[in-house]
């Protein structure tokens, strides 16, 4: 797996918009992908018409067999990449739950258990409570990033936040 790859699941779980997508493109060309829509794609600009970005993006996975995964894997990636995120550092606790806009399923407990303690999280938290909520978040993201088989590809890129590698 590659950042083409996490990217699909990016895109359905609407982490990744179309105005990233020729970037995302730019990025699979210099990965080694390459296919006639990929091209077209990594040409475009942030400010393309947005439909034409979307087609070309499923017609650059559909010529390189990368398949978009259903709503439901998306989910579950994407809350394993939020709890690696957060487990690692490059996350606060209220930026996972700040990103935990979409309808989520959880499979496993220890999905279960981080997507609960994420969801008890509002602007309306008392000042107090802030603490044991982000240690019970942290504890629940380092327990769901160690049983998980569903890691992203990319260690250096989680959800939109990237930390580019030197």
């Amino acid at each position: 797996m590659d950042r083409l790859h996490d990217s699909a699941w990016q895109y359905v779980a609407e982490v990744l918009h179309a105005a990233d997508l020729p970037m995302v493109a730019a990025h699979a060309l210099v990965d080694g992908h390459d296919s006639p829509a990929l091209r077209e794609l990594a040409g475009l600009s942030r400010r393309s018409d947005a439909a034409e970005v979307r087609e070309l993006y499923v017609q650059a996975l559909d010529e390189l067999g990368v398949y978009l995964p259903d709503e439901e894997t998306a989910g579950r990636r994407l809350l394993v990449s939020l709890a690696i995120g957060l487990a690692q550092g490059k996350l606060s606790p209220k930026g996972v739950a700040d990103q935990l806009s979409m309808t989520v399923a959880a499979h496993t407990q220890e999905e279960t258990q981080f997507l609960s303690i994420a969801a008890d999280y509002s602007e309306w938290v008392e000042p107090d409570v802030l603490p044991g909520w982000g240690h019970d978040l942290q504890t629940a993201a380092r327990a769901l990033a160690a049983s998980t088989d569903l890691a992203p590809a990319s260690s250096y890129q989680v959800c939109g936040v990237t930390d580019q590698p030197t």
